[in-house]
């Protein structure tokens, strides 16, 4: 069964504290990555990506382990408070093409503000100028 990588941009990333909570010892690899179509905006201590036509993220391209993909995915919504379909919802998973180092794109999860987050950060938040919440954040 093919899995899905994912892109993540904020606690996630190597070096942050979730990174060594969720990610050790269940990925294959992780790689720098850039996602088009998104900005980040400060939270609590960390970061929210919002979709924006535009812009761009930089990140890591995140591919679970042999056998770890499932479990993964749990773990990775249950961080986000993810629920498909539940409108209180302060992220939404979807995917979207990001860009590797050497150019070539694939598709992964990524987690983005839910409409309603996006649009209060939108009308209110700060903006992380660069993209990266390792040196803008």
């Amino acid at each position: 069964m093919a899995t899905t990588p994912f892109f993540v941009y904020g606690t996630l990333r190597p070096g942050e504290h979730n990174h060594d909570l969720f990610l050790r010892g269940r990925t294959e690899s992780e790689e720098p990555g850039r996602m088009r179509g998104v900005v980040l905006y400060e939270g609590p201590g960390y970061p929210y990506a919002v979709e924006e036509p535009g812009g761009v993220v930089s990140g890591e391209l995140v591919t679970a382990g042999q056998g770890a993909y499932g479990e993964l995915l749990a773990a990775l919504d249950q961080l986000e408070e993810y629920v498909p379909g539940d409108p209180r919802n302060l992220y939404e998973r979807v995917t979207r093409e990001v860009t590797r180092a050497d150019g070539t794109t694939v598709h992964a999860w990524v987690y983005v503000a839910a409409p309603a987050v996006a649009a209060r950060l939108r009308a209110h938040g700060k903006l992380i100028e660069g993209g990266d919440w390792h040196t803008g954040g």
